[in-house]
């Protein structure tokens, strides 16, 4: 089933790249839940008064019966107006995603069931800069994901080797974590003499 779309651009140029990254990504939210039945993306370039560039802003707003409604808002950040229209969209549709399968699992009754079917892992590599980092599955695994998938803010908190437990999805390029909680941090505690000595 296709979910109805309804796309608005205010400011922006419709463009055909555009439009069809966005219509890919709605049909991406059926794969998680699949009774949708609507789906309105608005796009726009709001008119700042003359600050450096203008941020894109983008709305997406689902229907799931019997009567939620999912909103998500993103804009580019206040510091970096370069940050691209599919920048914008890939991290407004990234934030749906989570809240429809965070709704469809509960409509399921299985949020419990849900860290059951997730993996543990060990990071292995940061890059703190860029805000990403990959760690490792079990299987071998090499997996990626951002500063945005770390549950509690916990992205700064991260090292190699700490472990975590984490629900991988195939991205756009890849194997990817779109939740990552950190269960072992081998961090200064363990190893720390600042603590009470007898």
């Amino acid at each position: 089933m296709q979910i109805p779309l309804e796309l608005t651009f205010r400011g922006v140029e419709k463009t055909e790249a555009i439009e069809h990254y966005i219509r890919e990504r709605t049909q991406k939210l059926e794969q998680v839940c699949d009774h949708i039945v609507s789906c309105r993306v608005t796009v726009e370039h709001p008119q700042q008064h003359q600050r450096a560039g203008s941020p894109f802003r983008v709305r997406v707003d689902v229907r799931v019966p019997p009567g939620h409604e999912l909103v998500v808002r993103r804009e580019s950040s206040e510091g970096d107006i370069h940050d691209s229209l599919r920048q914008v969209l890939r991290e407004a549709f990234d934030a749906m995603r989570r809240q429809v399968r965070a709704l469809a699992e509960r409509q399921r009754g299985d949020v419990k069931a849900h860290w059951a079917e997730e993996e543990t892992g060990i990071v292995v590599r940061l890059l703190r800069e860029e805000g990403y980092g990959f760690l490792r599955t079990p299987d071998g695994d090499e997996v990626y994901f951002h500063r945005n998938s770390v549950l509690h803010d916990g992205f700064d908190r991260l090292e190699a080797g700490t472990g975590v437990r984490v629900a991988v999805e195939e991205g756009e390029e890849g194997l990817q974590a779109s939740t990552v909680e950190i269960v072992d941090k081998p961090g200064p505690r363990s190893r720390s003499s600042r603590g009470p000595s007898g």
